[in-house]
């Protein structure tokens, strides 16, 4: 076999790889179809305002299985408000997120969550309600406090839920 022969089957296996990585992510998108992700500017006065990132979103009952909705498919730096209204997340070039305090269920704590593991308790997990099932949003701050985050979130929660933080 020549070095031609052997760079065109690398090339057409690269090819079938990055085929079935597009495929796997387009099924996944239609299968989170159904999470209504609320988007909006944050309403009311800051209780908080942090610099961080947003890692990922997660449904309650997996916590291994990333959501792919847009804009909580991916990744990002954010800016995290909470309001007396709810929690908003910016992320660059995505749709504001703001999550009414009434679907904020709780928040806590977490180690892990699906492609990310950081030092004890180094991300804050919130618990919030699309209306039709609960999901897991996990933040890391950069600078700030995450227990002021937990503070502030647990103050305009809606109800005391447990929200497995000790992952």
């Amino acid at each position: 076999m020549n070095s031609t022969t052997a760079a065109l089957i690398m090339l057409a296996v690269a090819l079938v790889v990055l085929a079935l990585m597009v495929w796997g992510w387009r099924r996944r998108t239609a299968r989170d179809a159904d999470v209504q992700v609320p988007l909006g500017e944050p309403i009311g006065g800051s209780v908080f305002s942090a610099v961080g990132f947003y890692v990922a979103t997660t449904r309650h009952d997996a916590p291994l299985d990333r959501v792919a909705t847009k804009p909580l498919a991916f990744r990002s730096r954010a800016d995290i408000t909470v309001t007396q209204a709810g929690l908003g997340i910016a992320m660059p070039g995505e749709p504001p997120v703001f999550i009414p305090a009434a679907r904020i269920l709780g928040s806590g704590r977490a180690t892990w969550t699906i492609d990310r593991v950081v030092e004890r308790d180094g991300l804050v997990l919130v618990a919030w309600s699309d209306g039709s099932q609960t999901l897991d949003t996990y933040l890391r701050l950069q600078d700030d406090d995450p227990d002021a985050l937990v503070s502030a979130l647990d103050e305009i929660a809606s109800a005391d839920t447990p929200t497995g933080a000790n992952r």
